[in-house]
C-alpha cells in the first residue's frame, strides 16, 4: 500500500495554477493556460435566468433570488457568443482523455447543449439533479422548479475517459448509478453566509460534486472550475486528494472560497483508499490456454456453467470449449447458454475440486500472483 501525505507527490504531477483560486476573467485565465492540462472540468456558469421585478414569500419577505450582475446578459445572442467563447477555451486546455460537467437551469442548458455539440463535444449523458428540498414556486403560477440539468461530455467521438462505474454503483446500494440524482439543494452549515444571509445564490452541494469528481476523475487528477463562486469543486476535490484550479472573477467569493477550502483537512492518502478504480478490470489480462499450460486445469475437464451441473463443457486442448456440437471460447460457449446476452466467461464457468465448484476466475488469480 502506497502511504504518503500527498498523492501528487506519489504521482509527481505540477501544474503553476494548481490549488489555486485564480482572480478575473475565466477567458483570460484560460488563455495562458497550457493545451490539454486539465482532466475533468466543472462548470456552473451564469444561467441568464432574466428575472424582472422583486419575488415575495406568502408572509411578505422577499426572496435572495439571482439578481448579481454576472448573471444578466443583455440578448440571448450576447450568451451565446459568451458560452461558445468559454466552452471553446475549456476544451482546448481539455485533455484528449478528459470530461466537461456543465450544469444549468431550463433557462441556459439547452442553448449550452447545442453549443457543446457544435465545438465538438461528445455528451455521454445527461444527469437530472433533483432537488429534494426545491423552493416552491410562490406565485403559483407555474410548476416548482425541482431540477437543474447536468451535461456530462467528453472531448470528442470516441475518445476515452474515466468513469468509475463501480465507485457509483456503490453509492447506490450496489445498483448501477442512474441519470437521476435525488440530492437536497445546500442548505444549512454548508450554506455559506454573510451577514445572515446567503453568500452566494447559486451554491451548489457538495453531495453533487462529490458524485461528479468521484465518477470521473482519479487521485492527483487535475479539475478545474472556470466559474468557482463559493468553490464547492475546490472543497471536494481536495478531500478526494485530486488537484484543482477555481477561476472566479468576484473579489468577495474568492476570499470567501479561499476561507472555507483553508479550512479542509483531508486524511493522508492512501492507494488502497482513495483509487477507487476497478483493479480486476486493469489487471494484467490472462489467456485461459494458461491455466492449461499451468496445470491448473486439464484437456478434457468438465466446467459448469453458472455451477449447474446439468450444462457441461469439455475443454479442449486449444483452451476452446465443446458442448453438444457447439465449440467456441469460454465467452462465446457462455454467450451461446445465454441466448446471445453478453458473457464473461471467467465469471460464470465453474471447475470441481473436492466435490466444490469454484469460479475459474479463481485460477486466473492466482496466475496473476505467480
Amino acid at each position: 500500500m502506497a502511504v504518503c501525505g500527498s498523492v501528487y507527490a506519489v504521482m509527481g504531477k505540477t501544474n503553476a495554477f494548481e490549488n489555486q483560486i485564480l482572480h478575473g476573467d475565466c477567458l483570460e485565465w484560460l488563455e495562458k493556460m497550457p493545451e490539454g492540462c486539465i482532466d475533468l472540468i466543472f462548470a456552473d456558469p451564469p444561467y441568464n435566468l432574466q428575472l424582472h421585478g422583486d419575488l415575495w414569500r406568502p408572509n411578505m419577505t422577499r426572496v435572495d433570488a439571482v439578481e448579481e450582475s454576472w448573471d444578466q446578459f443583455d440578448s440571448f445572442q450576447h450568451y451565446d457568443e459568451f458560452s461558445q467563447a468559454w466552452l471553446s477555451a475549456c476544451r482546448r486546455v481539455l485533455k484528449e482523455d478528459g470530461t466537461l460537467w456543465v450544469i444549468g437551469s431550463y433557462h441556459n442548458i439547452f442553448r449550452l447543449g447545442k453549443i457543446i455539440q457544435d465545438l465538438g463535444y461528445w455528451i455521454l449523458n445527461d444527469v437530472l439533479w433533483i432537488k429534494t428540498n426545491p423552493m416552491p414556486n410562490f406565485r403559483g403560477v407555474r410548476l416548482t422548479n425541482a431540477h437543474e440539468t447536468l451535461i456530462w461530455a467528453s472531448k470528442s467521438k470516441g475518445a476515452k475517459y474515466t468513469f468509475n462505474h463501480h465507485a457509483m454503483k456503490a453509492l447506490n446500494d450496489g445498483k448501477q448509478m442512474r441519470s437521476d440524482w435525488y440530492l437536497p439543494i445546500c442548505s444549512g452549515e454548508e450554506r455559506v453566509k454573510t451577514e445572515g444571509r446567503k453568500a452566494h445564490p447559486t451554491q451548489k452541494p457538495e453531495a453533487l460534486l462529490y458524485r461528479v469528481i468521484l465518477s470521473s476523475s482519479q487521485p492527483g487528477d487535475l479539475v478545474l472550475d472556470p466559474f468557482f463562486g463559493m468553490g464547492t469543486t475546490g472543497v471536494v476535490a481536495k478531500k478526494l486528494h485530486r488537484r484543482w484550479i477555481g477561476i472566479e472573477r468576484e473579489a468577495g467569493y474568492v476570499e470567501l472560497a479561499q476561507a472555507r477550502i483553508n479550512k479542509v483537512i483531508p486524511e493522508p492518502y492512501e492507494e488502497q483508499v482513495f483509487d477507487v478504480r476497478d483493479h480486476k478490470r486493469l489487471a494484467p489480462r490472462i489467456a485461459f490456454t494458461r491455466l492449461l499450460e499451468h496445470g491448473l486445469l486439464q484437456p478434457g475437464e468438465k466446467l459448469y456453467f453458472k455451477a449447474d451441473m446439468e450444462r457441461a463443457a469439455v475443454i479442449r486442448p486449444d483452451g476452446k470449449l465443446l458442448m453438444d456440437g457447439f465449440e467456441g471460447s469460454i465467452h462465446q460457449v457462455g454467450r451461446h447458454l445465454s441466448g446471445g446476452a453478453p458473457c464473461n466467461g471467467w465469471e460464470h464457468w465453474y471447475y470441481q475440486r473436492g466435490g466444490e465448484l469454484n469460479k475459474i476466475d479463481v485460477l486466473r488469480e492466482v496466475l496473476r500472483r505467480m
